[in-house]
């Protein structure tokens, strides 16, 4: 359970940096109308998700996520959950009884679920040598850390973006990814997803 532990903390506020890429060409303002649009267009999310470290441990679970600022991640052993309720994110381990918590906005995950395309400051398409791939660094405004969204341009998707999923790296270069499947876009999500039951101390 320690390593799937670490997976959920590269999503809090610890020293992420985004992985290095060519610098290529690409026209960044059309990209970011096209993130902008995205964010906008996307009220809710589902989809499952795989995360994977850099010893190569999976670990296989659910996302529900609703704009401005909630998400889910439901780990598929039952015992790990990470929540944000629109002002804080919070870890639960069941395990051991323990719960960690940080404000929303100063983690990565803030501008994924910002209800606001002003992305200025926050965020910066870094060119792809894929022309099918958008990839975009978040960065919370205190320089807490950065994780690299990756979307895949897609005419059917909102904004013509798809989220495939992202990538952060640790103070000790360490990388973290994780990748989603079975994506729906604004259906049904219940506010209860957002809540969780308090761990018992062990």
């Amino acid at each position: 359970m320690k390593f799937t532990t670490n997976f959920a903390r590269a999503l809090a506020p610890v020293a992420l940096v985004a992985a290095a890429v060519p610098a290529l060409a690409a026209d960044t303002s059309a990209d970011m109308a096209k993130l902008r649009a995205h964010i906008t267009s996307v009220q809710t999310m589902t989809a499952n998700f795989v995360q994977t470290d850099a010893r190569g441990r999976s670990a296989a679970g659910t996302l529900q996520m609703k704009r401005p600022g909630k998400i889910r991640f439901q780990y598929g052993s039952g015992d790990l959950l990470l929540v944000a309720d629109g002002r804080t994110l919070t870890m639960v381990d069941y395990q051991v009884g323990q719960k960690s918590s940080w404000p929303l906005n100063r983690t990565p995950l803030g501008v994924l679920l910002s209800g606001s395309p002003d992305l200025k400051g926050r965020a910066q398409i870094v060119p792809s040598a894929d022309p099918r791939v958008v990839s975009v660094r978040a960065r919370d405004p205190s320089q807490y850390g950065s994780v690299t969204l990756v979307f895949l341009r897609s005419a059917s998707a909102p904004g013509g973006l798809q989220l495939y999923g992202w990538t952060a790296t640790d103070a000790q270069s360490r990388r973290t990814t994780v990748k989603l499947s079975n994506t729906r876009y604004n259906v049904a999500v219940p506010e209860s997803a957002f809540t969780y039951a308090p761990p018992k101390k062990r």
